[in-house]
Order: C-alpha cells, then sequence, then structure tokens
C-alpha cells in the first residue's frame, strides 16, 4: 500500500473485512472478543498470538485509524485514544520517569501549558522553554536529565512555524526524543517524521475529523517507544470508542479534498483581510507578509485552515467581534466545515497571564479564525461586517 499516494491510502486502507465481505468497514460496537479454546484464551493473553481481546485494548476500527495515519505519516505503529489531550498526557506520562526533564517550545495549547506547570511537576518532572522562532541559544537549555523535546507548528494560537528539520537534527545530537504536534497542519500537509520526528501528536477531533462530531486522539511514531505508550494506554483506559475510530476513519477518506478546501479559502480570506484599516497585523503561513514564510513553504504543501488577526482596543474590542458576528460559529473547536473564531485571550488560554501570553504572541486583540467550507464571499463578508460593525 506504501506505493500508493495519500489520497489513496486515506481512501483504501482497511484493515479486515467480517464474513460478508463488506465494501465499507463496519462498526466493531463491542466491549470484548470471544475465544474457541482455553489455550487460545491463555496465547493471546500472553501475547504469543495476536489478536482482538477487549476494545480498551485495541478493536478493528482502532487499529484501522492507526494504520492509516501511520502510512500517512510514516510512522511503524500508533495507539488510539479518546481525546487529543489523552493522546498527549499518555504520550509523555508513558515515556517520562520522575527526574526527567521536557525542553518545550513557548507557544503550545494552554492545556498543555497546564499540564506541564502543574500536574507533571507532582511527579518531578520538570521542563524549560524556548522561543520556537529562535534556536540560537537552545543548547544551554539542555540538561543532563533532558529527556524529551515538544514542540508544535504550526503554533496554536499564534500561528510560528517551527523549524522542524533543524529541531531534528538537535534533538538527534542531543539524543532526545523529538515530538511534535502536527494537529494544526495534518499529514496531509506535513509529515514531522521526515525531518527528524521519533513522534507524531494528533488531536483527531480536529481536521481529522474534520466535521465537528468526534473526540479523539492519536500518536504514532516508532515502534519501540509506541508500544511504552500502548502500555501505558492499555492500564490506565484512556481508549477510543470504537464509533469514534470509525467515524475519524471514513473522515479520512475526504482528508485532502477537505483541506485543500480550507487552504484555499483561508489564504484567500487572509489576504483580503490585509487591507483592512480596523487590522493591526493578519498572521497566515503562507502569506508573504508572516516571518516564517520561507520555512512554511519548505516543511507544508500549503497554510492550513488557520488565521489569526489582531484588533486594535484590547480585551473588549475582541469580545465586541465575536458579538459582532452572524454567519460564523463561536466555539472552542477548530478544524471544522464550518468557519469558527474565537479570542483566545478570554478563551482558551485565559488561564495563563498577560505576560505569558506576550511571550507566545496572543495579544488581548488576537482572534483566531477557522476556516470553514463555506463560500468564501460569505467568509469574507461575515468577517467585515463585523470588523464594521
Amino acid at each position: 500500500m506504501s506505493d500508493y499516494h495519500p489520497d489513496t491510502l486515506a481512501i483504501r486502507t482497511q484493515t479486515e473485512r467480517s464474513l460478508h465481505q463488506e465494501h465499507s468497514a463496519p462498526v466493531y460496537l463491542t466491549s470484548s472478543f470471544v475465544f474457541d479454546t482455553a489455550e487460545e484464551m491463555r496465547a493471546s493473553f500472553a501475547e504469543e498470538k495476536k489478536r482482538n481481546i477487549y476494545s480498551r485494548y485495541t478493536n478493528p476500527n482502532c487499529a484501522e485509524l492507526v494504520k492509516k495515519i501511520c502510512l500517512l505519516e510514516g510512522a511503524a505503529q500508533g495507539v488510539t485514544f479518546a481525546t487529543g489531550m489523552s493522546a498527549i498526557f499518555s504520550t509523555f506520562a508513558a515515556l517520562l520517569d520522575s527526574g526527567d526533564h521536557i525542553l518545550s517550545a513557548r507557544a503550545i495549547f494552554g492545556n498543555t501549558h497546564t499540564l506541564f506547570t502543574k500536574y507533571l511537576p507532582k511527579w518531578n518532572i520538570s521542563h524549560t522553554y524556548f522561543d520556537g522562532t529562535k534556536l540560537d541559544d537552545l543548547a544551554s537549555k539542555v540538561q543532563p536529565n533532558t529527556k524529551v523535546m515538544y514542540v508544535e507548528s504550526p503554533t496554536n494560537p499564534a500561528i510560528d512555524i517551527v523549524g522542524l528539520q533543524e529541531l531534528g537534527d538537535f534533538s538527534k545530537k542531543h539524543n532526545l526524543i523529538f515530538i511534535v504536534d502536527n494537529c494544526f497542519a495534518t499529514p496531509y500537509l506535513q509529515q514531522p517524521i521526515r525531518f527528524g520526528a521519533d513522534i507524531v501528536i494528533h488531536s483527531a477531533t480536529k481536521l481529522l475529523d474534520g466535521q465537528g462530531r468526534t473526540m479523539g486522539g492519536i500518536t504514532v511514531g516508532s515502534a519501540a517507544l509506541i508500544d511504552k505508550i500502548y502500555r501505558f494506554a492499555r492500564v490506565t483506559g484512556p481508549a477510543l470508542s470504537p464509533f469514534n475510530a470509525w467515524t475519524i476513519s471514513k473522515s479520512l477518506e475526504t482528508l485532502s479534498v477537505r483541506v485543500d478546501r480550507h487552504c484555499k479559502n483561508a489564504l484567500e480570506l487572509a489576504t483580503h483581510l490585509e487591507n483592512q484599516p480596523q487590522i493591526k497585523k493578519v498572521r497566515y503561513p503562507f502569506l508573504p507578509s508572516h516571518p516564517q514564510y520561507t520555512l512554511a513553504q519548505k516543511q507544508m504543501k500549503a497554510g492550513g485552515s488557520i488565521v489569526t488577526i489582531e484588533l486594535a482596543g484590547g480585551l473588549q474590542k475582541g469580545r465586541d467581534f465575536l458579538n459582532a458576528i452572524k454567519m460564523c460559529s463561536l466555539t472552542a473547536n477548530l478544524g471544522d466545515t464550518r468557519t469558527i473564531v474565537s479570542h483566545p485571550a478570554s478563551t482558551t488560554h485565559s488561564k495563563l497571564s498577560s505576560a505569558e501570553r506576550d511571550e507566545v504572541g496572543i495579544s488581548d486583540g488576537l482572534i483566531r479564525i477557522s476556516v470553514g467550507l463555506e463560500h468564501i464571499e460569505d467568509i469574507k463578508n461575515d468577517i467585515i461586517q463585523a470588523l464594521e460593525n
């Protein structure tokens, strides 16, 4: 199957068929799987025989989703999870020991920041942040106990682009596990393993499902690392439901078509908004005005679905803008068929102090636009009328 293009792999990968030889994979809504003999059951639990045992361990729908993402990302193995955050937590919990240190880009999702600052310290796991756009002094931040390098690219929500090849080479030199959250780009636009990543994480809730229906997460990477993460997940139980796995797997069949349209709409919207006097700054990776425009073109097939704009007037102006929206949705999700606008400073990143938000490029007037699949003129018109009103 690896000889085919990604568009084909997302459609034609199916792990198994039932006796009915169905064309589309069925949903395996079962908590467990039966055995014909006591010896078969013993051998399965002893891992002498590879088969489905219990849906907390794995399930045919989860296995199909894993296989598709592994093929798209160029990974050896993977594990599915109930949410993106459960994938992130389980990955760190499985790979880190008490006393270990994380070297992380500062611009990360708010809940990941809370995980690093509030919960991992309970287990004596520390972290140091660095500016993902300035890597000159990175070596000075490596400690004897540093075990993991972690980044998002593009970042949420400031849309910075982090140099994956440079960090991949750096991680290899310093014997670090290089983990990349690839949620904003998807494997259709970017494959971090090509640049040296050991582990890639996705919130499948976003563009992988793409229609705002289900929650899910997935971690893929090398066989040895994934085996550790799988064994942690098997015991602790952050399992993805078979129905959600089936839904996301079916959604992958339209990933390339959807993401192409997302990117086309986002670039046109970003270009249009650059000329609006109410906006101080527009950010989109494939705009020539983006500070990492050249790097984005090197790493990504297109710019993704997220556009950010900065309004003058601070927190109140951001709230006023959201209140003036008519068509677009006000919600916490992104990567949906429907365009979504949000105000990170008062919502997703409100737990960060003003100084912490400034350090990652989240001004009080920053608006994140997850550009959907509606007609581009309708999207532009709604944004413009909100700016004016």
